[in-house]
């Protein structure tokens, strides 16, 4: 009886142990999840993941519609569509002009892009009268310290007006208090801007439905970025093909 009883003992003991080990060694391959870092934009593209930044702040992770939208925006500036360099060449020339007056007012220096989103780093007057690289319209440049009429136009001067769009972000931000709505603001103007927060109740871009020109005015920026950074990727092999010679005569 006493051998029965230990036996019966001994079987329960061994389960109990085969039952543990099956815990533990279930626990010890537990993948452990970390969490996406706060400062990059995390698309996940067909190949691997890529990340992009706008002034560090972060776009909500692993969102479908952002990376729709992202890859979209970056198939429609790759080389094969644009069929033009000037972009890149303009860029190499303004742009060590353009990056040390962002830093002496404190703006990222992503903030550069605008530019090529506003107008192609083309100086010339669009129909609705904004002028120059970073488009002001006239009341805005003067507001910001730019003298316009009478022959006159500062918002043709590259350092000029570099240094009245860079007063006009920095307040943009002290009323949005980020960048990513400093830049939407920039575009749409801040009012309008304000008024879509309020009426949505929402506080962040790449979450908000706005026009279809300053929903897709972020992710041109971060395209031009890319596009800028790694040319090669997106076809612009030879910086100085396609590039006629009336595009460079425009920009001197």
């Amino acid at each position: 009886m006493i051998k029965k009883h230990l036996l019966t003992c001994s079987v329960f003991l061994v389960m109990a142990v085969i039952f543990e080990l099956n815990i533990c060694s279930t626990t010890a391959f537990k993948p452990t999840i970390k969490s996406a870092p706060t400062s990059k934009f995390i698309f996940i593209n067909n190949d691997a993941a890529t990340n992009y930044s706008f002034a560090d702040e972060a776009l909500p992770a692993n969102n479908a519609k952002v990376n729709r939208k992202m890859r979209i925006t970056l198939a429609q500036h790759n080389f094969r569509n644009v069929q033009s360099n000037i972009l890149h060449i303009k860029a190499n020339r303004l742009f060590p002009i353009i990056e040390p007056i962002l830093a002496h007012y404190g703006i990222p220096d992503d903030f550069k892009y605008i530019p090529l989103v506003e107008s192609g780093l083309n100086e010339g007057t669009s129909l609705k009268g904004a002028a120059g690289l970073w488009q002001f319209m006239p009341g805005t440049a003067r507001h910001y310290g730019l003298k316009v009429g009478k022959g006159h136009d500062e918002r043709l001067n590259v350092t000029k007006s570099t240094i009245a769009a860079c007063k006009y972000i920095r307040e943009l931000y002290g009323e949005f208090n980020s960048w990513t709505l400093a830049a939407a603001a920039y575009n749409n103007g801040e009012i309008k801007l304000a008024r879509a927060m309020n009426k949505q109740g929402q506080g962040n871009y790449f979450r908000m439905s706005l026009n279809r020109e300053t929903g897709n005015y972020v992710y041109n920026i971060l395209a031009m970025k890319e596009i800028i950074a790694r040319p090669a990727k997106y076809g612009y092999n030879n910086l100085y093909s396609y590039v006629r010679p009336s595009q460079l005569l425009a920009y001197n």
